[in-house]
Order: structure tokens, then sequence, then C-alpha cells
């Protein structure tokens, strides 16, 4: 399937997943900024992937970005954000979120697995009751956007 494709509205979305839990198919979602690509992205990604048959991806939108992180993020809009991590081939299908977490999306997709960063051990998981489960993604140490933004910056 293109790239393009695998980026949804959330009611195509919610038909892709009735399709895909109809099949049988076990539903895995995670979610993020994703705002430059890096090896812990692709690692938390191929491993949501491997807990199930179909990976939805949240991508935080623009607007959700700027509250989060800051007015100086993202680096990359969410178009193209959207693109890149549709173009992987461990993501099913990718939605845009404007709220600050995907509380709403989650309900929408009601996943077999939720996946998070192990950041978030102790911590409430958005999202968690409407989920099967909640399975925590070891992070890669010294692999975050914000220290390559940083890298950047000093050179």
């Amino acid at each position: 399937m293109k790239a393009k494709n695998k980026i949804m509205t959330r009611a195509k979305l919610a038909a892709f997943i009735k399709k895909a839990k109809a099949e049988g198919k076990k539903i895995v979602f995670t979610n993020g900024c994703f705002d430059i690509l890096h090896a812990g992205h692709v690692s938390s990604i191929e491993f949501a992937k491997s807990k199930g048959d179909v990976l939805v991806l949240g991508l935080n939108s623009d607007a959700s970005i700027k509250r989060l992180k800051g007015p100086k993020r993202p680096i990359n809009k969410q178009a193209d954000r959207a693109l890149v991590v549709a173009s992987l081939g461990a993501v099913d299908a990718v939605c845009l979120f404007t709220q600050d977490t995907p509380l709403e999306l989650i309900k929408i997709v009601k996943p077999d697995i939720l996946v998070k960063g192990a950041d978030y051990r102790n911590k409430k998981v958005v999202g968690s009751q409407f989920a099967g489960r909640v399975v925590l993604f070891p992070l890669v140490k010294g692999r975050s956007t914000t220290n390559l933004i940083n890298k950047i910056a000093s050179q």
C-alpha cells in the first residue's frame, strides 16, 4: 500500500479497524510526535508491530506539539511527518490527533495492545481503559528528537 493511503481520517480509520477486527487481527496502537525520525522511533515502531497484526500510529498534530513542546516545535510539519511514518513497513495506518493526548483516537481504535515508552512505568497511560493491555517499550538510550535538535544547534 502506498504511504499516502495509510494516512487516514478518523472515519476511514474506524472502517479500517472494523474490517481488521472482523478478520480476527490483533490491533496495536502507539502514538507520538515523530518530529525528526530517529533510531529510537524506528525501534519503538518495530516493537509495537511485533505485538500484533495491525499497527495504528496516532500522530500529534502541529498545534498539539506546539502546546506540548513549545513554540519552536515541530521542526517538520504534520503532513510531512505523517508521510514519513506511513512509509515505514511496520505501520499500517496513521491518524492525526489535535488534542494533547490520543484518548479520543484510542476510543475509536479500542486496541488489543497499547504500546508506550518505558518512561510511562508507574504512570497512568492515557486510554489504557479502552485497550486490552498496555505494553511498555524499553527506550533506546540517548535517542531523542530533543537531543538531535540540541546537537544540531550546537554545531
